[in-house]
């Protein structure tokens, strides 16, 4: 069976950030995900890597992950993807 695209890029190392708050974060979260809040993405971009890294962003819903997407994308990261909610990342 093929792997869907966001978990391709998340076997390939992609970076994954949860942009939802510390509190969520602590609650439940992706496995290696490095939260980053999307009120903080703009300081703490540096905190992702290198901009031409695949990077997979994800929240509770989609909404805050895409304006983070938006954010990224801004600030030159080449290959950002908006995975959604955390029950929508791949094997979850």
């Amino acid at each position: 069976m093929a792997l869907n695209p966001v978990e391709e890029l998340i076997k390939n190392g992609a970076i994954v950030v949860d942009v939802r708050t510390e509190e969520e974060f602590e609650e439940e979260h992706y496995p290696n995900a490095k939260c980053i809040p999307v009120n903080e993405i703009m300081q703490r971009a540096n905190e992702i890597g290198p901009k031409d890294k695949p990077v997979v962003l994800y929240c509770a819903s989609g909404a805050r992950s895409a304006y983070a997407a938006r954010i990224l994308k801004s600030l030159g990261f080449a290959k950002v993807i908006n995975a959604g909610g955390l029950y929508d990342m791949p094997n979850y």
